[in-house]
């Protein structure tokens, strides 16, 4: 949303950005405020430049969150297929085709599911 300024005409018929004149607040424990200021300084931003973005950002809705999950998902879902169709082909048994579109059947119902479930898994290791 950088590019989303807005201008006033000025006397001399120029264009000056509007000024930011309102201000949000929102309260942290310290540790909390150090790793945010500390993951901004890390992207080469301060705090409050790093806490617009982020909200102007959340404005334009859940587009690249979205995309991002559907690519984790699709992932999660070549994951399941190869492990589960590598192991018999190692072992030297055939997949004949039948067999390969159950398969393929399984992993587009449940990859969301897994997909989800490893999710879950990762944010509760963070948490401990």
């Amino acid at each position: 949303m950088e590019n989303a300024i807005t201008f006033r005409p000025t006397t001399d018929g120029s264009k000056r950005p509007l000024a930011r004149n309102r201000i949000l607040s929102a309260r942290f424990m310290d540790s909390e405020y150090a790793a945010l200021e500390n993951f901004a300084w890390s992207k080469g931003m301060t705090l409050s430049d790093w806490v617009r973005g982020v909200l102007l950002h959340s404005l334009e809705g859940p587009g690249e969150e979205q995309m991002e999950m559907h690519i984790f998902t699709e992932l999660v879902g070549i994951q399941m297929l190869l492990m589960n169709t590598l192991e018999p082909l190692l072992r030297g048994d055939k997949i004949v085709p039948e067999q390969l579109a159950i398969l393929f059947r399984q992993v587009q119902t449940t990859k969301a599911a897994k997909a989800q479930e490893l999710l879950a898994k990762r944010s509760q290791n963070r948490e401990k």
